[in-house]
């Protein structure tokens, strides 16, 4: 019995130290500017193609450089957000882009690719359809543009998050046409002399 108290305090600091460091991991966020020069935030690594990586700590608040809103860096800390989809067509290209379009910084998981991601989508489904959306531990399965961002709002993300919305360049000013030349004016007609007047004399 005495054992078994002597180890009960070494078992807690294990599992302390085993949840802080899942915390600190869950709490990393990637963020870089993909081929098509769209910006993603991700808590999955970049691609090696991708540019201008950034990595963030939400926790010690280094995600603050971009303007971040509070209440988004609350949800996602609490509510992270995990796309599982693939090349699945239509469904999976229209979730991606109700998720960018809002600008909700999000993990996208392809389980074909990623055995872990197949692992993970099986615990929170117990199928292997995609697309499927994570919210904490909220499931959305299929995608439903009006269930999708109702979920998302409860969550705490907002509709328009213009801060992490990738920006729309401005259109280049459109060159003013050059002015037409000025035509001469045509010359004046030359008026003719006046002929002299004419004297009458009776009788001739």
């Amino acid at each position: 019995m005495s054992a078994l108290r002597a180890m009960m305090p070494a078992a807690v600091l294990v599992l302390a130290a085993t949840c802080l460091v899942t915390t600190a991991e869950a709490q990393q966020l990637y963020k870089w500017v993909d081929a098509d020069g769209k910006i993603t935030y991700s808590d999955v690594p970049p691609p090696k193609e991708a540019r201008n990586v950034q990595q963030k700590n939400m926790s010690d608040g280094s995600g603050n450089d971009d303007n971040t809103p509070y209440s988004v860096r609350v949800a996602i800390e609490k509510y992270p957000v995990v796309l599982y989809a693939n090349a699945c067509g239509e469904p999976c290209d229209s979730a991606r882009a109700l998720l960018k379009t809002r600008g909700i910084p999000f993990a996208d998981r392809n389980p074909e690719k990623d055995p872990s991601a197949m692992d993970a989508l099986k615990a929170a489904t117990g199928e292997q359809q995609v697309p499927v959306l994570t919210i904490g531990s909220g499931v959305q399965k299929g995608f439903a543009a009006e269930e999708w961002n109702s979920a998302l709002t409860a969550a705490g993300y907002p509709r328009n998050n213009p801060n992490l919305r990738p920006k729309t360049p401005a259109a280049p000013a459109t060159p003013a046409s050059p002015a037409s030349p000025t035509s001469p004016a045509p010359p004046a007609t030359p008026t003719p002399p006046s002929e002299p007047p004419r004297t009458y004399t009776p009788g001739k």
